[in-house]
């Protein structure tokens, strides 16, 4: 199994095509948001998680998301178990709440178990917008 994209989002769909196939329609992508007020502040946005299965590979997993700060600090973690059909796709979504004390970027670290591969997604709080 691998990991074919991690991302915070605002909103998805899926989608039925022809084929029979699937769409997946992703909104709102960020790496960036402005605090809605000042620090310190809890968000809790939305990480999805596309993984693929190969024909041989089982039909279980389990993904596991290490929410760290700037200095490496695990301030969040999700586990989730899985069940995916050899030769497909599933996705995963994952919220957690996350604490920002200041300004700064939290990452998402995205794996599955027990790979030690690990796709890293940044999320950084920026100063509040003016007006």
């Amino acid at each position: 199994m691998d990991i074919v994209s991690a991302l915070f989002i605002e909103n998805f769909q899926l989608r039925p095509v022809p084929g029979p196939s699937t769409r997946v329609d992703i909104t709102g992508a960020m790496f960036s948001l402005p605090a809605p007020g000042q620090p310190p502040v809890t968000l809790t946005p939305h990480l999805i998680v596309l993984v693929r299965s190969r024909r041989s590979d089982p039909s279980n997993g389990v993904l596991e998301v290490v929410f760290r700060d700037e200095e490496g600090e695990q301030v969040a973690r999700n586990v989730s178990p899985f069940n995916i059909e050899p030769g497909k796709f599933t996705y995963r979504l994952v919220r957690a709440e996350l604490e920002f004390a200041g300004f700064g970027t939290i990452e998402a670290h995205c794996r599955l178990v027990p790979s030690q591969q690990t796709t890293v997604v940044p999320l950084t709080l920026l100063p509040p917008v003016a007006g």
